[in-house]
């Protein structure tokens, strides 16, 4: 993090020479914060912005903004010069779509070929052999990759009472909102980094609540894709029957967009095969303003996430009903029983799938009980997540072969789809609105998280879509509200989303205040 003043200088004075544009030249009366990618891109066309400017804005808002975030891991030499290159595609007029010029702040568990992908682990502090498919997404449509997130370690998989957003490469990333509080789940660094307005759009990655839960906690917008929509070719993996990545950005719209560059079919990923053909091409086109008039919207409370919660939900309640929807109180069943069966599945398939990602990598562990015996050796690994009984218990954990393996996973993921279908055919419903989040807890290595939060599980394991927006505050704490329909529903959750957005405003940007006002 020191050395950043020296770096971005360098970066600056070399742009300078290469193309006579000052790197950090921020627009006058130019805020960030609010500004959506249609915005940034009509400045573009209108001269009054270039791909350099902005991208230099950014970075010059990392150099004084992270240093009480720490969300953003390491920042990316070519970003400067890649956004050059938007500029020079836009004087010929060869655009390659609303996302060329864009900064994009990358979980650091994607593959990048330029950069080290260490999933927090200073095991991995290598460069993997090639870019995951969906930073090849990225760049094709001429995104500028900024740099990568911090993330909690092994995305919140290693040990059995973790502490969200710590890594051992990166450190503690914190919640902007409220600096002692935990920006909760895997993509903390994402979510922490675009709430602080370090990157307009980031990646994230999720298994169970890993885009949702930072994204509620740090009142952004984050979407967990329907399983098979995106790519997870390089990618770290828990499990390939639950894993996902997907965008997180300030607004429904600048996700929507990246969405639509993400997505699509690869043939090293099996899951892609499913992509439908009628998916949408373009999800930006699809908010259309009303989409929640007439909507039935099954509101599934969660009570055991406290009043404070709970009254952002009878708001958000409000918000609905006034904006057209009719809304039924539902809870979803077997909520119980996937508790019980997720876990265990997870033991196995991050044993398999861990191994079969270790064997791409040129450099580093090959294994998972290479891995352990890595942390074994390495004080600054035990600093915060002091063990790693995970890593242990999938060591052990039965093979993929096991049949009672098998009889768990076939029924986790059945209840799971049983779950979100039964409750949505049953009312007659849209989709399933649940609070995303409590509000944030004190970060504590010596305690770890206390994010046990049900609502993201059913869509996670079932592989459904879930998509959360801001719906208020609990204090000086952002709590989201969370949209799950069926499989491949990605647009009609978007638009429900994003009408939800239009209709009951309620982010506000953060202040950094250094604890939660009594």
């Amino acid at each position: 993090m020191g050395r950043r003043p020296v770096f971005l200088a360098i970066l600056a004075a070399a742009l300078v020479l290469v193309t006579g544009t000052p790197a950090t030249a921020a627009p006058a009366r130019f805020d960030l914060d609010s500004a959506d990618i249609p915005a940034l891109q009509a400045r573009m066309a209108s001269g009054r912005l270039t791909a350099v400017g902005l991208t230099g804005s950014y970075l010059d808002r990392i150099h004084r903004i992270d240093g009480r975030v720490n969300a953003v891991l390491a920042l990316n030499p070519a970003a400067l010069s890649q956004a050059a290159a938007s500029d020079a595609r836009r004087r010929a007029h060869r655009l390659r779509g609303p996302l060329d010029g864009i900064p994009v702040l990358v979980k650091d568990n994607v593959d990048t070929r330029d950069q080290w992908t260490t999933a927090g682990s200073r095991a991995l502090r290598s460069l993997p052999a090639k870019d995951a498919t969906l930073i090849t997404r990225l760049r094709d449509a001429g995104a500028v990759i900024l740099g990568k997130a911090n993330l909690s370690e092994w995305a919140n998989f290693r040990a059995a009472k973790p502490t969200s957003g710590w890594s051992g490469v990166g450190g503690q990333t914190n919640n902007p909102y409220v600096l002692d509080r935990n920006p909760c789940g895997s993509s903390a660094g994402s979510a922490a980094g675009v709430a602080a307005s370090l990157a307009q759009v980031a990646i994230g990655s999720e298994t169970d609540g890993s885009i949702v839960c930072p994204a509620g906690m740090t009142a952004t917008v984050g979407h967990k894709p329907s399983l098979g929509l995106v790519s997870r070719t390089g990618v770290v993996p828990i499990s390939a029957e639950q894993d996902t990545a997907g965008p997180i950005a300030r607004n429904v719209v600048d996700v929507a967009l990246t969405l639509s560059v993400l997505q699509g079919r690869d043939p090293a990923d099996p899951a892609t095969a499913q992509y439908p053909k009628s998916q949408p091409t373009d999800y930006a086109k699809l908010l259309k303003p009303g989409v929640l008039r007439g909507a039935r919207i099954g509101l599934w409370r969660l009570p055991v996430l406290g009043r404070e919660t709970d009254a952002v939900m009878t708001s958000a309640r409000n918000s609905l009903v006034k904006a057209g929807a009719t809304v039924v109180e539902v809870t979803p069943p077997y909520q119980a029983r996937l508790g019980e069966l997720e876990f265990p599945a997870l033991l196995t398939e991050f044993h398999r799938d861990i191994d079969k990602y270790l064997a791409t990598r040129p450099r580093g562990p090959r294994n998972l009980a290479e891995l352990i015996a890595y942390n074994r050796a390495d004080p600054l690994e035990r600093t915060c997540f002091a063990g790693q009984e995970l890593f242990e218990q999938a060591l052990a954990a039965p093979p993929p072969t096991d049949p009672g393996y098998l009889a768990g996973r076939a029924e986790l993921s059945d209840l799971a789809r049983r779950s979100l279908d039964e409750t949505l055919a049953k009312y007659r419903l849209d989709a399933i609105a649940s609070p995303t989040n409590p509000p944030a807890w004190p970060t504590d290595c010596a305690v770890g998280d206390n994010d046990v939060i049900p609502s993201s599980t059913p869509a996670a394991v079932a592989g459904y879509p879930d998509v959360t927006v801001p719906a208020g505050f609990a204090g000086a704490l952002p709590v989201g509200i969370s949209f799950m329909g069926a499989r491949w529903s990605d647009a009609r959750m978007l638009g429900l989303a994003a009408d939800f957005e239009r209709a009951a405003p309620a982010r506000v940007p953060p202040r950094y205040l250094p604890t939660s006002p009594s």
